[in-house]
């Protein structure tokens, strides 16, 4: 059976900056929102040489990079923003799971985006990391995409709070938004199971089982996906009981609590849908032994019919010398008329008994 693999992971030093993801073909962008409830400024493809004139930190700043293959213009953005070597090398290797790091003046998070395939049973997957500093929010992502499309516009046109809020509201948004392609994918998962179920009803076809044990794998990667997701949610929660961060508001706080909130409604879907698939593939095999019951049925039946008959043969199969109805002149159809009537007896047995 297929299993669900992003990216086999190799051994890597945990400050080694290589990009292990399966984008290489998408250059890398830079996109630019400073912006406050007044006014915001929109940069579309600059440089990292405008980032000291571009930024304004007397307001709030989106920094978003498309695309990683570009390992230096990554190295340059971690000098700038004074950025760990791992926190890069966790940005750039696509195999490591979903985490929160917290330090002193930063807040690092990545996620795994999860999309349904538009050309296989299985699943698109993207990682997205981002980091929280003071006045900034940088996000990573390994393509364009359209993920924060209606985020770009809330803040264009100036709808909703986002733009009277700091930049940790726009990563709850931003999470958020992540968070909503898992229910996408769910949703499309269930109505996937939905038409195995019916197609269980139909027959037994063995493809209908290589299906079932593809969506299978399908939840348990997006469990495993959303799990340490759930964990790092509720690490903010602890983080707002301890008071010690000061990179997230105390009114966003509960905006972070509602994601992990929704993290838990994600986990029971999966589990709810994951008996549903158990169910079908239940069927499967339940169908599959009807069929074989059938089939040993009518097997038996025929048996049952052609052993009287059998032994008729075998009896006038003998050769002894001295057998009567050997003797008469239409001794080959009274037989051959008493074994007609038998079976026609037998069936008509089997009928009333329903055994068939």
């Amino acid at each position: 059976m297929r299993k669900i693999k992003y990216k086999k992971g190799r051994k890597l030093q945990h400050t080694s900056l290589e990009y292990t993801g399966i984008h290489k073909d998408h250059e890398s962008e830079m996109q630019l929102f400073v912006y406050d409830d007044a006014d915001v400024i929109e940069y579309e493809k600059f440089t990292v040489f405008a980032l000291n004139t571009c930024i304004d930190y007397t307001k709030n700043n989106w920094l978003n990079i498309h695309g990683l293959n570009n390992i230096d213009l990554i190295k340059t953005i971690g000098e700038h923003f004074k950025l760990d070597d791992f926190l890069l090398a966790d940005i750039l290797n696509t195999t490591k799971r979903t985490k929160l790091e917290e330090q002193r003046d930063v807040l690092f998070f990545n996620i795994k985006s999860l999309l349904p395939s538009e050309y296989s049973d299985g699943l698109k997957v993207e990682q997205l990391s981002f980091i929280l500093k003071d006045g900034i929010l940088i996000s990573f992502q390994e393509k364009r995409s359209d993920f924060f499309t209606h985020i770009r516009e809330r803040l264009r046109m100036h709808a909703g709070i986002v733009r009277t809020k700091k930049v940790d509201y726009l990563l709850y948004l931003l999470l958020d938004a992540v968070m909503e392609n898992f229910y996408i994918t769910i949703e499309d998962e269930e109505e996937n199971i939905e038409e195995l179920i019916d197609l269980t009803k139909k027959g037994a076809d063995p493809v209908i089982l290589e299906k079932i044990e593809n969506h299978r794998d399908n939840f348990n990667f997006l469990k495993r996906s959303i799990i340490p997701l759930r964990d790092s949610l509720y690490y903010l929660k602890t983080i707002k009981d301890d008071d010690t961060n000061e990179l997230i508001q105390k009114e966003t706080f509960n905006f972070f609590i509602r994601l992990h909130q929704k993290s838990l409604e994600l986990l029971e879907q999966i589990d709810s849908d994951m008996s549903s698939l158990e169910s079908a593939s239940n069927f499967y095999f339940s169908e599959q032994s009807r069929k074989m019951n059938e089939i040993m049925k009518t097997l038996t039946i025929i048996s049952a019919i052609f052993i009287p008959l059998t032994f008729i043969v075998g009896v006038y199969g003998m050769n002894f010398e001295y057998m009567p109805e050997l003797k008469e002149r239409n001794g080959y159809f009274m037989v051959m008329g008493a074994m007609f009537l038998l079976v026609i007896a037998l069936i008509i047995y089997f009928k009333k008994r329903r055994w068939f």
